[in-house]
């Protein structure tokens, strides 16, 4: 049998979540690295301007990292997600794809979402409802793409919108194939808009039912466009816990990620501090059907199967702790050999 890419079995890429927010870029970019070693193939970088909580104590910008992410692996990566909507222009963040692309062909992939306050809200703008920051975010994609679109023929390109103007412009650095765009969605709707307008779609873990939902609808906008569904990425960033003990794997989530046992919209959060005093509120329990805690490896790789076996081809998994070295050598032995697809 030839020998696969790491990370990869039969189609299947597991690729490592560089928490950005949790790391400083040095770091975050080594362990990027190490995890290649293990088997890993790929990355999916958090793109923060605060970290959830002040615990984490990191936030640095996610496309420096990227381009040094690159330089020291082989595999795909991109932002997952950044907002091209309050921080960013989507002109410009459609610069800075089309220059990772240009230096990394054929590797990188561009994640969008519709943002939260704890990172959009610093420049002071209006925070907007949630149903307004679905439709920013829509046509920044529309934007981003008519950019792609007409770089790639050599013309230039304006843009009037409902949100978003941009004068006859084009990117004068751009690869010879656009990297393509993905949406971050959990909604139904949205996915929907998402097989519309974007390349493919991104998620996090969530009850499988949901998830099938999305899929169901994700494709039925795909198809409304005239695009094939089944030939667009489906990627899942899955958060767990993993330590030696139950005792640790739970400190870890405690500690690092309490956000991971708030069940609600966190979109409007604008502080981590106001995260950690909500995080005094979190109890071991609320993290349950939310957050992977195990000290048993086999048991993350059966949690992990079962969102392969909904249908995703790209899984980027984060270790919420801090021992990720020690974390990247278990799974690289005990439980990416044992995925199937």
């Amino acid at each position: 049998m030839a020998a696969q890419d790491p990370g990869t079995a039969a189609g299947l890429t597991v690729g490592y979540a560089a928490a950005l927010e949790q790391f400083a870029p040095a770091e975050a970019v080594a362990l990027t690295a190490l995890a290649e070693q293990h088997g890993f193939s790929g990355c999916m970088a958090a793109d923060h301007f605060q970290p959830w909580v002040p615990a984490q104590g990191e936030a640095s910008f996610v496309w420096s990292v990227l381009a040094a992410v690159g330089e020291r692996t082989r595999g795909d990566f991109g932002p997952g997600v950044t907002c091209p909507s309050f921080r960013f222009h989507p002109a410009v963040v459609a610069q800075a794809a089309a220059t990772l692309e240009s230096m990394y062909p054929g590797r990188s992939w561009l994640g969008v979402g519709a943002g939260e306050a704890l990172n959009e809200h610093v420049l002071g703008t209006y925070w907007p409802e949630a149903g307004q920051r679905s439709a920013m975010v829509f046509e920044a994609v529309d934007v981003i793409k008519e950019l792609f679109d007409a770089s790639l023929a050599g013309r230039d390109v304006k843009h009037d919108g409902r949100y978003f103007r941009m004068e006859s412009s084009r990117l004068w650095t751009m690869p010879q194939q656009a990297p393509p765009v993905l949406v971050a969605t959990a909604g139904p709707v949205n996915a929907r808009r998402t097989g519309r307008h974007a390349d493919g779609i991104i998620t996090v873990g969530a009850p499988l039912e949901k998830i099938s939902g999305l899929f169901d609808r994700f494709a039925e906008g795909a198809r409304e466009a005239g695009k094939d569904p089944d030939a667009m990425p489906r990627l899942l960033q899955l958060h767990l816990s993993w330590a030696p003990t139950r005792e640790e794997a739970l400190a870890n989530a405690m500690d690092q990620w309490p956000n991971g046992g708030m069940a609600f919209p966190k979109a409007d959060v604008r502080s981590p501090h106001d995260f950690a005093a909500m995080a005094k509120l979190v109890r071991p329990e609320d993290f349950s059907g939310r957050l992977l805690i195990s000290e048993d490896p086999d048991e993350h790789r059966a949690h992990i199967q079962r969102f392969v076996d909904l249908g995703f081809d790209r899984v980027y998994l984060h270790n919420v702790g801090r021992n990720q070295e020690q974390w990247l050598e278990v799974f690289g032995r005990d439980v990416l050999p044992k995925l199937t697809r």
